[in-house]
């Protein structure tokens, strides 16, 4: 009696299983059957903002369901990487962010998250150099001018927050590099800082290339180097951090897509197809080119093994420049 109900018991479980199994497949097969959300990572008009947007509309056609895009700036992407990485990895919360995933693994002592842990690394979308950029009325027009100008000056500069690669970009340029005293002042994002140097409010900001094209082609604020190893189409004009006599300098800012870990990888995949697809196309390409972009499609294992060099590079740079979350 015995041995039938516990075989009885056993098959009535085993059926719950394969019928949940089957409800998980159905699921994931029929992905996504509601709105998807993407957190941004830093304040709207940054990197990760304008691509974000892009990449959001350019995906409701393909996916057949609108996506969602919510700012969670704050700790230098901190804060939206904390909130996604408790997400349930269902497939409808994404996290957009930059390279600052990879910088604040060794930046915060403690960040509230593993980069490499905690997420699934989903599609690179695109990276952009960084620039410096002046005020309007700066007499230097490079920033080989500036800094023969500015000579053993304390310099200040703003960036996207303490942290960003374009932070630590001003920060070896302006101290390590040039032998400057840089003061820090770190913002919300791109866009406050550029804001804040058009105001004259900090002489310098050193930000992602994307939300400073259109205003230095408005000419409200003056561009003086690009950390590119050669000069941009968008900005033909402005010479390289190199070219102002710093030999093979070059830094980048990207901008990728992550998910909570333990996305079903069918999801995964279906994903990052879809991103793949819209990154590759013309029209996107062309508005990616625009705002000083270059598309960067790619399989989630190829982001993935990214992502771990990012990790080391940035960690050795913030131990060389000393910088901390502080």
């Amino acid at each position: 009696m015995y041995r039938r109900t516990f075989g009885k018991a056993l098959a009535a479980v085993a059926t719950g299983l394969c019928v949940i199994s089957q409800q998980v497949v159905a699921q994931t097969t029929a992905w996504p059957q509601r709105p998807i959300k993407f957190v941004v990572s830093f304040a709207p008009g940054g990197p990760a903002d304008i691509v974000g947007r892009l990449l959001g509309q350019a995906l409701q056609d393909k996916l057949g369901q609108s996506v969602v895009v919510e700012n969670r700036a704050g700790a230098g992407g901190n804060i939206a990487a904390r909130f996604v990485a408790k997400e349930a990895p269902d497939g409808y919360t994404f996290l957009v962010t930059t390279s600052s995933m990879a910088v604040n693994q060794t930046l915060y002592k403690e960040p509230g998250y593993d980069a490499l842990r905690d997420f699934v690394a989903v599609g690179l979308v695109a990276s952009s150099p960084n620039i410096l950029v002046a005020q309007p009325n700066e007499p230097a027009n490079d920033l080989k001018e500036y800094l023969r100008l500015n000579k053993g000056k304390s310099i200040s500069y703003g960036s996207a927050g303490i942290g960003s690669t374009p932070h630590l970009t001003g920060d070896h340029i302006l101290r390590v590099l040039a032998g400057n005293e840089a003061v820090h002042i770190p913002f919300q994002g791109a866009s406050p800082a550029l804001a804040a140097t058009m105001a004259n409010q900090v002489p310098l900001a050193s930000v992602a290339l994307p939300p400073a094209v259109p205003l230095v082609k408005t000419g409200k604020v003056k561009a003086l180097a690009v950390t590119s190893s050669k000069r941009i189409d968008a900005l033909p004009n402005v010479s390289t951090v190199a070219e102002s006599g710093f030999a093979d300098f070059e830094d980048y800012t990207w901008v990728g897509v992550f998910a909570p870990q333990k996305l079903p990888s069918e999801i995964t995949q279906k994903l990052n197809a879809a991103i793949n697809e819209v990154v590759k196309s013309a029209s996107f390409k062309e508005k990616l080119d625009a705002a000083g972009f270059e598309a960067q499609p790619g399989t989630p294992q190829h982001f993935a093994d990214y992502l771990k060099r990012e990790v080391v590079k940035w960690g050795r740079i913030v131990k060389e420049t000393g910088v901390t979350a502080q």
